[in-house]
């Protein structure tokens, strides 16, 4: 069907329109077919027909639109939703083995294509490096020590490794308490991460009574520190694994067949009781070196535990997803890297020195939810949906087939316009326009109806009206006729 044109006659310019009705901005548009003759003006009611009508097409593409539109939404939303959360975790230490793990397991964590989350590694030079990177917010998680101070907003994830407080003398040397290096200077390595542990000692063995000194020494500078007697021992806080043992020969090697002999801090339950971030911890005979052994005998001192803690305001579900990786990577890589067998779960008690994270709690405790009570809301959300998108639909429905009203009022008002309109023609002419002007009317209501009681209705009213227009024309042009004979 051809896209309905309106016949428009050009308004005489002598004339004032007779009403004011706001004009609607034309989609077809009108043709002028003809002039005005004599003093025939185009009547306001003919204006209004310039009321415009959506067609079909552009109603249908409209639709087809804001429907791609809403589901290009879904989809990029979806996407969004789906796309793995990135943390990242800042991780220092002296030699970089922690850092090589953290990549390890980020790369293996990646690599799942069920993972949620992925990591991405902060590298800092030490791990208070790391814990100051954690406090000041540039990362969402972090490797630390239980000792670090001021870290109210971390909660624990795992724990990653149990490094041990060693007191290291040369071989031959006779000390086998800490006490017994009164008049000793203590050669601290990472004396500012260790402040901590010195501060406890100082105060459970009252040092300065002892005349016991604490001096800073790099790990680079350790070994001449020894050679050159300007610490009697060096203090550490190093994992007991035979990576970092190796650092301890290298210091204290020697040419004879003495091993170094490491201290027992006969205190250590004391100060364990007053600093929760130590606990007590036995080195094994022969634990570091089996022959000669090192140590000769149990050794008793203290340990503190190295955390990868996150922050506090992390969603649940994301930090419970995260702790599953992590396991599930040091199982799959537990073999090529004994490293990560001593990931284990967290102190899950309420009154642990740092809390667990509430999202491992769940993973650890097997607490998780399930999918029913994730989505319990909107399952519950769900017929208030599905009532919002019915409606949707029938407002779409109806927008598809939409009518004017404001043509219906036009075309109604023809009927009052018209016959005045008729009883004023003067010629043969101004009639053939009248009866084009209906045809226009009643193919336009004809093209634009839809099927319904109401357009049943209009067009009886509008066959009447035509019925009634088609005898005042007949009687005008009999008038016309006659008048024209006379």
């Amino acid at each position: 069907m051809q896209p309905l044109q309106i016949t428009q006659i050009t308004a005489c310019k002598n004339l004032k329109p007779r009403h004011n009705r706001e004009k609607l901005p034309p989609i077809f548009k009108l043709q002028a077919v003809s002039t005005c003759p004599n003093n025939l003006d185009t009547e306001p009611w003919l204006d209004e027909m310039k009321a415009y009508f959506i067609p079909f097409w552009l109603r249908l593409t409209i639709v087809i639109s804001v429907v791609c539109v809403v589901i290009g939404g879904v989809l990029a939303a979806y996407r969004v939703y789906m796309r793995p959360t990135v943390l990242t975790v800042a991780v220092g230490s002296l030699d970089g083995e922690t850092n090589k793990i953290a990549s390890l397991l980020a790369g293996h964590i990646a690599a799942s294509s069920t993972a949620s989350v992925h990591l991405k590694i902060i590298n800092e030079p030490d791990i208070l490096a790391a814990a100051n990177g954690f406090r000041e917010g540039k990362a969402d998680l972090a490797v630390v020590r239980a000792d670090t101070e001021n870290l109210p907003k971390a909660r624990t994830v795992a724990q990653v490794a149990r490094a041990a407080a060693v007191i290291v003398t040369p071989a031959g040397s006779n000390y086998t308490k800490f006490r017994e290096l009164s008049g000793k200077t203590i050669g601290v390595v990472g004396a500012e991460i260790n402040s901590g542990l010195v501060t406890a000692l100082s105060n459970e063995y009252d040092t300065a009574r002892l005349k016991i000194a604490f001096k800073n020494i790099s790990i680079n500078d350790a070994r001449q520190a020894i050679i050159s007697n300007e610490v009697a021992a060096l203090l550490m806080v190093l994992p007991i694994a035979r990576r970092y043992i190796a650092y301890i020969d290298k210091i204290f090697q020697n040419d004879s067949d003495l091993a170094p002999n490491i201290l027992s801090i006969d205190g250590a339950e004391a100060i364990a009781n007053t600093e929760r971030a130590y606990n007590v911890f036995v080195v094994p005979q022969g634990s570091l070196q089996g022959s000669p052994q090192i140590p000769p005998d149990n050794r008793i001192t203290l340990a503190t535990n190295v955390y990868l803690v996150a922050r506090d305001d992390l969603d649940p579900d994301l930090v419970a997803n995260l702790t599953r990786e992590i396991m599930i990577a040091k199982r799959d890589l537990g073999i090529e890297q004994p490293a990560l067998a001593q990931i284990i779960a967290p102190e899950l008690d309420s009154a642990a020195y740092i809390p667990v994270h509430p999202g491992a709690a769940e993973y650890y405790n097997n607490t998780q939810r399930d999918w029913l009570d994730k989505y319990a809301n909107w399952i519950f959300l769900l017929p208030i949906i599905f009532g919002i998108g019915a409606t949707t639909f029938a407002a779409t429905w109806k927008f598809l087939e939409f009518e004017n009203d404001r043509f219906q009022e036009t075309l109604m008002a023809t009927n009052y316009h018209l016959p005045r309109k008729i009883r004023s023609a003067t010629s043969e002419i101004e009639l053939q326009q009248i009866e084009e002007e209906i045809d226009s009317l009643l193919h336009a209501h004809l093209t634009h109806a839809r099927p319904g009681r109401e357009s049943d209705s209009n067009m009886l009213l509008l066959h009447s009206a035509a019925q009634r227009l088609d005898n005042l024309i007949h009687h005008q042009r009999s008038r016309i006729v006659m008048g024209g004979s006379m």
